[in-house]
């Protein structure tokens, strides 16, 4: 996307936000730390600008545990009985079919506004503001409430590292750029507290978190000789071991580690009847793989180095589906 172009729509959205007085602010399901970062943030951004805003979340799963200390109490998990007449702004969504099991509601909002950083978002919304070279829609977001003339006050600044912090994976993933790392000074300096984010992202393991873990370690095979890492998770084991869907978050990261793999691949079955049978995680440890190309030739999407879809399909379909696509996407490279 051009700078023309990113200019426009960051004015759109600026003129959008400073038209109306009413919002709705939401994100995927299964939320990361950007997703419930830059949800609280930008609540509390239209709150200081004298706007009305509500915060929902599609679905009933429990928030990942290592963000409780985010101030998320007034989140809500049920439509308002207003929801018709209040501009929705999605935050770190993708595609309209994230936002949750029946997306059409939401999307009959008055005004859609769609902030994001993924490359292949579908531009769903009636705004877009989508900056693919950005580190996180946190980092997105910082810049609208530039234009916005939005105070980054500690309760802001605090989200805002969250989302950065996560979605950067500790200023260690291919997407930490100088402006990130520029950014994340200015959000301390605001009053961001590094030690409190710190413990509660990563230093606030559930127990049920390292047996869910120990079982994905234990069923762990690779593949193309040690290129992909795949493993698999059980609705059995999140029963047996007491942990909520959430607790699967950031396992996958223990495969993309290994010696030699380009890629990995969690392949995990919600403890939950409604939904889709299982949910894949894509992680690329190479600048080459485009693990979102793989996840969107099964209606899923993603970033370049992390992705993920659903299927309804065995582990061993999918393994198969991966290991086939891995391979093209591997001739393809070595082709360019």
């Amino acid at each position: 996307m051009s700078s023309l172009q990113t200019r426009t729509d960051m004015q759109a959205v600026v003129d959008a936000i400073r038209a109306h007085g009413r919002f709705l602010v939401t994100t995927h399901e299964n939320p990361d730390g950007d997703a419930l970062g830059s949800l609280l943030a930008m609540r509390l951004a239209l709150q200081q600008l004298g706007k009305d805003a509500f915060i929902y979340l599609a679905g009933r799963a429990p928030l990942p545990a290592e963000y409780a200390f985010l101030e998320l109490d007034d989140l809500l998990r049920e439509l308002p009985e207003e929801a018709g007449e209040l501009v929705l702004v999605a935050v770190d969504c993708a595609n309209e079919s994230r936002l949750g099991p029946d997306p059409e509601i939401l999307m009959s909002a008055p005004l859609v506004l769609d902030i994001d950083h993924h490359h292949d978002n579908t531009r769903f919304g009636d705004v877009n503001l989508i900056v693919p070279d950005a580190s996180s829609t946190a980092e997105v977001l910082r810049d609208v409430f530039r234009e916005l003339g939005v105070q980054i006050t500690p309760e802001i600044a605090e989200p805002l590292y969250t989302a950065l912090v996560t979605d950067t994976g500790r200023f260690q993933y291919a997407n930490t750029t100088p402006k990130a790392l520029r950014l994340a000074a200015e959000l301390v300096e605001a009053g961001a507290d590094v030690h409190r984010v710190f413990q509660g992202v990563y230093e606030s393991v559930q127990f049920a978190k390292l047996k869910l873990l120990a079982r994905a370690l234990e069923r762990a095979q690779v593949y193309e000789g040690g290129r992909i890492v795949v493993s698999y998770l059980k609705r059995d084991d999140f029963v047996e071991v007491g942990a909520a869907e959430p607790y699967s978050e950031g396992i996958i990261d223990y495969l993309r580690a290994v010696e030699g793999a380009d890629m990995a691949v969690l392949i995990r079955e919600p403890p939950r009847s409604d939904g889709p049978t299982r949910r894949v995680s894509l992680r690329a440890s190479v600048d080459e793989l485009d693990v979102s190309a793989i996840a969107r030739k099964s209606g899923g999407g993603g970033h370049r180095q992390a992705a993920g879809f659903s299927s309804d399909e065995s582990v061993e379909q999918i393994t198969e589906f991966v290991r086939r696509e891995f391979a093209e996407a591997s001739r393809a490279a070595s082709r360019a």
